[in-house]
């Protein structure tokens, strides 16, 4: 998964690379290689907002894209319940196309219940044969 962190009227650190890296591991094990993950932090300059400090983590996955946003007074605070957030996204999706996909599998049939079992009876030209190591009886033919 490709990491990218953005800073809008805020410097992003390297240890704050890091930790949003930390804490989007768990993220990062449920999806595949191919996504992409945008990290935007930023600081509400208005003074009567209290939760100032905010985290806006965007996950593109192949056909969905999953958001989650956390504001708080401090930007780690905002980071680690984005990324929780994101998380419980991700489960969710993920257990969600596992259930479609079952689904479509059980519909399809093949996952279906097994045959029950048939004794064998082997039919040859209207002779009923119950064991087949027993020769076929002789069919005369009338032609």
């Amino acid at each position: 998964m490709r990491i990218e962190v953005k800073g809008r009227n805020l410097t992003v650190s390297d240890e704050l690379r890091q930790h949003v890296a930390k804490r989007f591991k768990k993220i990062e094990l449920q999806v595949s290689e191919l996504a992409e993950l945008e990290i935007e932090l930023f600081e509400e300059r208005n003074p009567r907002v209290a939760d100032s400090q905010v985290a806006e983590a965007t996950l593109h996955l192949k056909g969905v894209t999953l958001r989650a946003r956390d504001a708080s007074p401090d930007i780690v605070h905002s980071i680690n319940m984005a990324s929780e957030e994101l998380a419980r996204q991700v489960k969710r999706n993920r257990d969600k196309r596992r259930n479609r996909r079952e689904a479509r599998a059980t519909s399809d049939g093949l996952t279906a219940a097994p045959l029950p079992p048939v004794e064998e009876e082997i039919v040859l030209e209207g002779h009923l044969i119950t064991d087949p190591e027993e020769p076929p009886p002789e069919v005369s033919s009338a032609a």
